[in-house]
C-alpha cells in the first residue's frame, strides 16, 4: 500500500496550476491514487493540504451521499476526474467548486453528479507545515530561478555570437535583400534596463494567478523530476553503506571463537612443567636376541 510519504513525493512532480473559485485565485495541485489523494492549495498569503486516505474517504462519502452506495474507488475515480480537468483549466461544465475560509483552516466544496445521483464532496484542508511548503513552493522556485538564469546567459552568449557572425558577413561584402530585418548589435545593459523599466510592471501587473504558465509548469515539473533522482540517489548510498561491514564479514569470514575445552587444553600445554612425561626423550629400547630352543636330547 502506498503511504503517505510516497504519495507526497508523487505530488512534488506535479506542477501548480491557477484555479478561481468565484472571484479569488488560486494556485493548487493534487494526486490522487487508489490508496488516497493529497491536495495542496495556496492564494500565495498561505497555504493548506489534506492527505486523506481509503478510510477517510469512505467514512466521508458516507455523510455527503447517502444515496449513493458504490465503491470507495469509484468515489476516488470521481474525483481525480473532476481535480484533473479543474487543474488543466477544463472544469466540467455540470460540476461547480467553491471554497470558504474555515477556522485554521480552508474548506473546497464540490457538486457534481456520479451514477445519475448528486455527488457531493467536501476538502478539509489545514495549513500546510513548513517543511511541505518548502519542498513543494520555495525550493522548487529558487531552482527554476537559476535555471532561467543559466538560460538567459546561455541567450545573450549566443546573441553576442550572431551579431559577430553578422558583422564578419557584413565585412564581407554581404547585404540583406530586406532592409526590415535589419537589427541593431545586441546591448546586455541596455536590453537589461528596458526589461526593468518596461516588461517587469507588465508582469507584476498580471496578477498571482499567472504564476505558472505552461512553460513554468514544464521547467517546474523538470526541476521537481531531479529533486526526485538525487533523493532516491542518496537513499540508494545511505542503503549501500550501510550494511558494508556484514558484506565484509561475509566476504572475509573470521575463525570461530575457541570453545572452553580447546582453551583449556591450549592453556594446559602451554603451562605444562619441563619435567613431565609427556616431555622426557624416549630412549631405544634393545630388541632381545632369540634363545636357541633346547630339545630333550641336547
Amino acid at each position: 500500500m502506498e503511504g503517505s510519504e510516497e504519495l507526497e513525493s508523487s505530488l512534488l512532480t506535479q506542477p501548480w496550476a491557477s484555479v478561481c473559485f468565484g472571484e479569488s485565485t488560486f494556485l493548487a495541485k493534487a494526486c490522487f491514487r487508489d490508496t488516497g489523494y493529497i491536495l495542496l492549495i495556496s492564494d500565495l498569503s498561505s497555504v493548506w493540504y489534506e492527505s486523506a486516505d481509503v478510510e477517510v474517504v469512505g467514512q466521508r462519502s458516507k455523510e455527503l451521499n447517502k444515496r449513493l452506495t458504490v465503491h470507495v474507488s469509484s468515489f476516488l475515480h470521481r474525483l481525480r476526474k473532476l481535480m484533473c480537468s479543474l487543474l488543466a483549466g477544463q472544469p466540467d461544465t455540470a460540476t461547480s467548486f467553491s471554497c470558504h475560509h474555515i477556522a485554521g483552516g480552508l474548506s473546497l466544496h464540490v457538486k457534481s453528479e456520479l451514477s445519475g445521483l448528486p455527488f457531493y464532496w467536501d476538502f478539509h484542508c489545514c495549513p500546510a507545515p513548513v517543511e511541505m511548503v518548502s519542498r513543494h513552493l520555495v525550493r522548487p522556485l529558487i531552482r527554476m530561478s537559476l535555471a532561467l538564469q543559466y538560460q538567459v546567459q546561455g541567450l545573450t552568449s549566443l546573441l553576442l555570437q550572431k551579431d559577430a557572425e553578422i558583422e564578419d558577413y557584413r565585412e564581407s561584402g554581404a547585404t540583406l535583400s530586406r532592409d526590415r530585418l535589419r537589427t541593431e548589435p545586441f546591448r546586455q545593459d541596455m536590453f537589461q534596463q528596458n526589461f526593468m523599466a518596461e516588461s517587469l510592471p507588465q508582469i507584476c501587473d498580471a496578477g498571482e494567478g499567472q504564476a505558472f504558465a505552461s512553460a513554468l509548469q514544464q521547467l517546474y515539473t523538470a526541476v521537481t523530476q531531479q529533486e526526485v533522482k538525487q533523493a532516491r540517489k542518496r537513499q540508494r548510498s545511505e542503503n549501500t553503506e550501510d550494511p558494508a561491514p556484514a558484506a565484509e564479514t561475509a566476504g572475509h569470514p573470521h575463525p570461530p571463537p575457541p570453545s572452553q575445552e580447546d582453551e583449556t587444553a591450549s592453556s594446559s600445554e602451554g603451562t605444562m612443567p619441563a619435567s613431565s612425561p609427556a616431555q622426557k626423550p624416549r630412549l631405544p629400547v634393545a630388541k632381545a636376541k632369540p634363545k636357541k630352543a633346547k630339545g630333550l636330547f641336547s
